[in-house]
């Protein structure tokens, strides 16, 4: 890890301080450069990545140079801000930071206080973006919420919001209407909202939104419409354009909702911005898009699948997409961080799992293994300090014919992918 990064995560410490007045004034001292770029902005609990890599791989075959800035690392820290995929490099990110860097002291001794990581780490990749690489396109992804996300100072062409369910609730709120208004917070005068949110409580607050906003709402259900769905292949009709016989590479129900929301919003570029992309370059970049740790094999004898499925909902979306490959026994390892419920994050695997071990990770807000072991009613559980030492046992002692699942924290899940890279080098 380079000095650069050491010193951003230097930042973690001071937590999550939701407000927008840091980013603000550090932008303004750098001569706002977020105003100088075109953004699609992505909200919503699960899906946001995938969403993000969809219209990433399509608007690239169309011929654009597309800026992606995303969260967390999966690989490597520079990957969250990168061109056509290609990340940042550490010369340029050290150049970067050390622009931003006096401005995170000056701040720190003022009344608004330091910066966080995340608001450190958003304002080098509007740096990036506008005085370095040039992109044609931003696709900004939402770190958390969205009314007092760092991300929230742009002003986009359209703004995407996935779903919504139960996360950081200890920040965002308790209820779901409660995080429904943070999420919708990223809904902006004049800017249309498309949702592929299902619970009628969401979609009202939604909708009111955008009404107060002049903005024009497009609802999954409502406005475009998935039809003919089999496994990874769909039609979708859009108010536009219709497209049948679209396929996906990527597994599960939820991924042909996420490349359904990426093609309304192209397709509303398209319409009214005149973007330039024909039909055939919308199907490749559909087929051709993957997103690390979502639903990911990295090993087939036995099938090992790697997923960052840290919420209620995304392990509902990874129980529906596991369920196909019964009768095969599948056993799991997990994982997940300190603020989480174990039941209620977990429970929906308990009735495809015929085995859990629960494990810790090298992170500060990692919850203990023998916790989450004391705390899980599923009966078939067991428990392990040393992840990689249990995961070895697991594969040593695991049938071919058998499938291994390792889910939970996607800081988690990084380290497991990393694991697997070295394995293969």
């Amino acid at each position: 890890m380079n000095e650069t990064v050491k010193w951003i995560h230097s930042l973690v410490p001071l937590g999550i301080k939701p407000g927008l007045k840091r980013m603000e004034w550090m932008l303004e001292r750098l001569g706002n450069p977020e105003r100088r770029l075109k953004y699609i902005h992505v909200g919503g609990t699960n899906g946001k990545g995938s969403t993000v890599s969809y219209l990433r791989h399509m608007l690239q075959e169309g011929g654009l140079r597309v800026g992606t800035f995303t969260s967390p690392y999966i690989e490597f820290f520079n990957e969250r801000i990168a061109v056509n995929g290609e990340p940042i490099s550490d010369e340029q990110l050290d150049e970067l930071a050390k622009s931003v860097k006096p401005l995170v002291e000056e701040l720190a001794e003022s009344e608004l206080g330091s910066p966080t990581e995340f608001e450190v780490i958003t304002t080098i990749a509007f740096l990036y973006f506008a005085k370095v690489s040039y992109p044609d396109i931003v696709i900004m992804e939402v770190g958390l919420g969205g009314r007092l996300d760092s991300t929230n100072v742009i002003t986009p062409m359209v703004s995407l919001i996935t779903n919504v369910g139960y996360d950081h609730m200890h920040i965002l709120g308790e209820s779901i209407e409660e995080i429904a208004i943070e999420k919708a917070g990223i809904i902006k005068s004049g800017v249309p909202v498309i949702t592929t949110a299902e619970l009628p409580e969401v979609l009202k607050i939604f909708i009111e939104t955008a009404e107060n906003k002049h903005a024009k709402a497009l609802v999954l259900g409502h406005d475009f419409h998935i039809a003919n769905e089999e496994g990874k292949r769909f039609s979708l009709q859009t108010p536009f354009a219709s497209f049948d016989k679209l396929h996906i590479s990527m597994e599960g129900a939820h991924q042909v909702k996420n490349a359904a929301l990426a093609l309304m919003g192209l397709q509303y570029l398209r319409t009214f911005y005149a973007l330039l992309i024909e039909e055939d370059e919308i199907r490749t970049g559909l087929e051709k898009t993957f997103w690390l740790g979502r639903f990911e094999k990295v090993s087939e004898k036995p099938l090992i699948i790697i997923d960052g499925a840290h919420n209620r909902q995304g392990v509902e979306a990874l129980t529906e997409t596991i369920f196909r490959y019964k009768p095969r026994k599948i056993l799991a390892m997990l994982s997940l961080t300190k603020e989480k419920d174990v039941n209620d994050t977990f429970s929906p695997l308990y009735e495809v799992c015929d085995d859990i071990t629960f494990t810790t990770f090298d992170f500060e807000r990692a919850q203990q293994s023998h916790e989450l072991y004391e705390n899980c009613r599923f009966q078939h559980k067991h428990h392990v300090e040393n992840w990689k030492q249990g995961l070895s046992e697991m594969i040593e002692q695991t049938p071919e014919d058998d499938i291994i699942l390792v889910a939970g924290s996607l800081y988690f899940i990084s380290e497991v992918r990393a694991y697997f890279k070295h394995k293969e080098g």
